[in-house]
């Protein structure tokens, strides 16, 4: 099972919503997302939010199409889409899909970013998706990964305080061994130069973001 999440955020940003979704696998609207996938001809599985961003007509069309809501105050500890994402990784899917959860205001891209790290807890995969890039972080270990034109560049970002012993085999730019610290930018807009490559590291928690330039 996969879940597909959307979020509200900039429509700019936001990548066609033409999801292979398989009998088992699960949509989640947050916030103006459950609006986004009803417009998209979705109609998600579970929706989630305080639902300030939307018009009262919006959120009654909303409520015609949908006979169940999470809904939540404004004033709250947590944001809508941690909530969302905290009721996605109890449900132990293999990976979870996230769109419109950038661009946009950077404290909302700070904070969402911060949520991949319940993924790397529960040991499920969470990959944030626009337009632009396809982010996403993982534990220590050796991960195969093959070209894509849509999102040429590949860059690596410490997660943690330190990942060592990263290892990139096929790329543009090769490592052997090194140690890189929280901060640096040794890894950043890398490229495969084969069809396919493996990055592997010893400790630490690494960010991958593939991208690409918008025309």
């Amino acid at each position: 099972m996969n879940i597909y999440v959307v979020a509200g955020g900039p429509d700019q940003m936001m990548p066609p919503l033409n999801f292979n979704v398989n009998s088992n696998d699960v949509i989640v609207g947050v916030d103006r997302g459950v609006l986004r996938l009803l417009l998209a001809g979705y109609t998600p599985n579970e929706a989630f939010g305080d639902f300030d961003s939307i018009t009262d007509e919006e959120r009654a069309y909303i409520d015609k199409k949908l006979d169940h809501m999470n809904v939540f105050p404004s004033e709250k500890d947590e944001t809508d889409l941690d909530l969302a994402l905290s009721w996605c990784v109890k449900q132990k899917p293999n990976a979870i899909y996230v769109y419109g959860a950038t661009g946009g205001r950077i404290d909302h891209l700070f904070g969402n970013t911060m949520l991949l790290l319940k993924g790397i807890e529960a040991g499920v995969h969470i990959e944030m998706i626009d337009k632009q890039n396809r982010l996403s972080l993982y534990k220590p270990g050796k991960y195969n990964i093959t070209a894509d034109t849509s999102f040429k560049y590949i860059s690596f970002i410490p997660f943690s305080e330190t990942v060592k012993s990263l290892t990139l085999v096929g790329f543009k730019y090769l490592l052997q061994q090194k140690t890189i610290h929280f901060g640096s930018t040794l890894c950043i807009s890398n490229q495969l130069n084969k069809d396919c490559g493996t990055f592997s590291f010893a400790s630490g928690i690494l960010m991958m973001i593939r991208s690409c330039d918008l025309n």
